[in-house]
């Protein structure tokens, strides 16, 4: 019925342990024929001649479609990336890394608007719109010659420039938590909220990686780790500084103050006395402190009541 060994009672424990041991092993060597048999059974399709379960195979056979007939046991027809978006959009993403003889039949493609299977010989026509992104000047890559200059124009019809985050700093606290409660309900973690200070330190940092640098960061706020941003640029260069509070002693602390109380504006509060228990101030000293800095309560919150 299954079983293994038997034992009779009663047993030394150095048998027990020694029949459970080989018991383990067999049943290793068992699970792993079985999912070696499972791997080559279907020896005529396309897993077959890409053998491999790591990641990069698995994606390699998920990008390779094929005609039937195209080579040996190529006995279903799978549908390329292009035609497959036909009647939609098509997102072509770091476009810049295309090498030179892809970028040739790209230009082809867009021009003609038609697609042949591999191992086919009808022309299927194309009905795509096509966005391109890139993080480098195309145009200074066409004219260096690491770009077709005909594929540029051929692409640059209506071109949207998405400014860098360190452009739009008022965005990462919004992002930062958007990607940190994404983080959090993933891992089915409770959401953390940041702290003043922590606040601060996204909203002065200068960025480097972009939003892809915030995201990562989020995710690791999201696990709990500590807050730590690396302002080197992503080719491993200095990115630009944080921007550093100048001044002597008391001048700089005034400007972190303000900065903390600027950042906890920044988020929405129903009173100002939820924002100065935000702060750990009384509400008082938060009058004073707004006064002082020339922060409006009424300003960043819309409209809500700032007497109480």
């Amino acid at each position: 019925a299954g079983a293994y060994d038997f034992l009779e009672k009663p047993f030394p424990s150095d048998h027990l342990l020694d029949s459970v041991r080989r018991a383990l092993a067999l049943r290793r060597l068992v699970l792993d024929n079985r999912s070696l048999r499972l791997a080559l059974s279907d020896r005529h399709e396309l897993s077959a001649r890409l053998v491999g379960q790591s990641p990069s195979i698995l994606r390699l056979r998920e990008q390779i479609g094929h005609e039937p007939g195209a080579f040996t046991g190529a006995q279903k027809r799978r549908i390329g990336k292009f035609e497959f978006a036909n009647g939609g959009t098509l997102f072509l993403d770091e476009i810049e890394s295309m090498s030179l003889d892809v970028q040739v039949k790209l230009l082809r493609l867009l021009q003609e608007r038609v697609v042949e299977r591999l191992g086919g010989n009808q022309q299927i026509p194309l009905d795509i719109r096509v966005i391109a992104a890139t993080k480098e000047d195309l145009r200074q890559a066409a004219d260096q010659g690491r770009f077709r200059a005909d594929l540029y124009y051929r692409l640059n019809v209506a071109p949207l420039r998405i400014p860098p985050l360190r452009e739009r700093g008022e965005d990462a606290l919004m992002l930062f938590q958007h990607f940190a409660d994404e983080a959090s309900a993933r891992h089915g973690l409770p959401p953390h909220e940041l702290q003043p200070a922590q606040r601060a330190l996204l909203l002065r940092h200068s960025w480097p990686g972009n939003v892809r640098e915030l995201q990562n960061a989020a995710e690791r706020f999201a696990l709990g780790l500590e807050l730590a941003l690396d302002n080197s640029a992503p080719d491993g260069s200095p990115g630009a500084p944080v921007e550093v509070i100048s001044g002597g002693l008391s001048e700089q602390v005034e400007n972190f103050e303000k900065t903390l109380i600027a950042a906890e504006l920044a988020r929405p509060h129903s009173s100002v006395r939820s924002l100065a228990e935000a702060l750990g101030i009384p509400r008082k000293t938060l009058h004073d402190k707004l006064r002082k800095h020339g922060l409006n309560f009424g300003d960043s919150q819309g409209h809500a009541d700032e007497s109480d």
